[in-house]
């Protein structure tokens, strides 16, 4: 079975109401923290003589940020149900419109229903619209991709009132593109190895201007790319690298995107304890995040140049395993000491790093599911950020932060060089003991850039998540693609 790279939530988006107010199975309304209900729900209110003012006033419904209700309308006429949404303070940002939009039709898929409406957007910005839009598209999206019987049961349309047709697109683009990350990352390591990862990618731009190119085995060993050969020898199923052109800013310098994508990572001869690996095949999370920001990227027709990288291997466990002990010749040419082959990651991007950096980009930023110490550093839900650039790092955490999503910056003192220092190569892939290991990480991959601008994102954590949330599945969560997607538009 392959992954289909051309997947959509089957839900008809539309910005109308439907013309027979009787035929919306749910209307969802959104209720500020406040005293008194807002104007938009006065139309609600007056179908059952001040039945929400009566409910509100005795704390059957509230605006406190999470609160969702859903209640039967009392009237023949109109929605059948309203599902009324807290909203919180009265300061509403970006990843407010997406996560309280999210949670509401997430609250829904218990059942089957017809018509969702969605009337929120008069409570955000015009320019959060979109937001609304794309919280509604991840909703639609789990990772029980292989049950017999669907866990999530979809509304058959998805109606968003007050929301122009422009904003939808640009939602529906970035929900599905949110998605085309996570499906890739759920899906089961024997659909998704390197070679149907690239054959999922070739078939996802078929047709579009944007140009894709694989490097198959043979191809890998012509241009040197030793490391990320090294890493898949194991493997009955040989390594990739996908190349994917954007090129939408004339004679500019391109924006290079680097994925870590290993499809299932064993740890090779240093290996895993079973529940350290029952959820390694989201080992990838790099590379379909880069997947998913350059399918925005061309979706949206965003005027840049940006290459995405992706290296792909699987490390597994065979006679012909990378060692302990080795030492790689990378493709720079830079030589690695193989200390732990589950520090395997950095490997596979040492050649994939080497690869951007010859299109002379004018920024590189990584993006890996790297080390359990970053996790230990930030916790689940936050990404490491780690760089050469404070600049270029500095509008990636403006973007995050208008998006919402949490990452923090980690140091890149010199003291640490030494740490990745070999006795018998150039570097080794694992620092001096536990400590600070994803910096670590960090100052290895640096030796890839050339001082290049550079920036590394450790997504360990918040790639793939153990529990679901009120807005989202467990699994894949698609982190960083609205961020990135920000950064790139609005590069000067």
């Amino acid at each position: 079975m392959m992954p289909d790279p051309n997947f959509d939530v089957s839900v008809n988006l539309t910005r109308e109401s439907s013309p027979d107010q009787s035929a919306a199975d749910v209307v969802i309304v959104g209720l500020p923290q406040q005293d008194s209900l807002p104007t938009s729900l006065n139309e609600f209110d007056q179908i059952g003589n001040g039945w929400l003012t009566r409910l509100q006033e005795s704390g059957q419904i509230g605006g406190k940020r999470g609160d969702l209700t859903l209640l039967g309308v009392p009237s023949n006429e109109g929605p059948k149900m309203l599902l009324v949404a807290g909203l919180g303070d009265a300061v509403h940002h970006r990843s407010d419109a997406f996560e309280i939009t999210a949670a509401a039709i997430r609250s829904l898929l218990d059942r089957p229903r017809g018509c969702v409406e969605v009337r929120v957007a008069e409570q955000f910005p015009a320019e959060h619209h979109d937001a609304i839009v794309a919280g509604a598209m991840t909703a639609c999206e789990g990772q029980a991709l292989y049950r017999s019987e669907p866990s999530l049961k979809l509304p058959t349309q998805i109606a968003f009132p007050g929301v122009s047709q422009d904003q939808l697109d640009r939602g529906r683009t970035i929900g599905q593109s949110i998605n085309q990350a996570r499906r890739m990352v759920n899906e089961p390591p024997a659909v998704l190895y390197p070679a149907s990862f690239a054959d999922a990618v070739t078939e996802l731009f078929e047709g579009s201007e944007t140009e894709v190119e694989v490097w198959d085995e043979g191809r890998l060993a012509e241009e040197g790319c030793r490391a990320i050969l090294a890493v898949g020898a194991g493997s009955a199923r040989p390594p990739r690298l996908v190349m994917m052109r954007h090129n939408g800013g004339g004679d500019e310098p391109p924006i290079a995107l680097v994925g870590k994508g290993v499809t299932f990572d064993s740890g090779g001869l240093s290996l895993k304890p079973s529940e350290a690996m029952m959820d390694m095949k989201c080992d990838m999370a790099g590379a379909a995040t880069v997947v998913g920001v350059m399918h925005a990227l061309a979706k949206i027709g965003v005027k840049r140049n940006v290459i995405g990288f992706c290296g792909l291997a699987e490390n597994m466990v065979s006679g012909t395993s990378y060692k302990l002990g080795d030492v790689i010749k990378t493709r720079s040419g830079k030589t690695i000491e193989i200390l732990n082959t589950d520090a395997e990651g950095r490997v596979v991007l040492a050649d994939t790093l080497d690869v951007a950096k010859g299109f002379q980009p004018q920024s590189i930023v990584d993006l890996a599911t790297l080390t359990g110490a970053c996790m230990v550093a930030l916790g689940r839900d936050v990404v490491g950020a780690m760089t050469n650039d404070p600049k270029v790092l500095s509008g990636i955490e403006s973007s995050a932060s208008i998006e919402g999503e949490l990452m923090w910056q980690l140091p890149m003192f010199r003291h640490y060089d030494e740490q990745v220092k070999s006795k018998v190569a150039d570097i080794k892939n694992i620092g001096d003991g536990r400590w600070g290991g994803a910096i670590t990480a960090a100052k290895f991959l640096e030796n890839f850039v050339d001082g290049q601008p550079w920036v590394h994102l450790d997504i360990a954590g918040p790639a793939f998540a153990e529990q679901p949330k009120a807005h989202r599945d467990a699994g894949a969560t698609g982190v960083m693609v609205r961020t990135l997607l920000r950064w790139i538009e609005e590069q000067a």
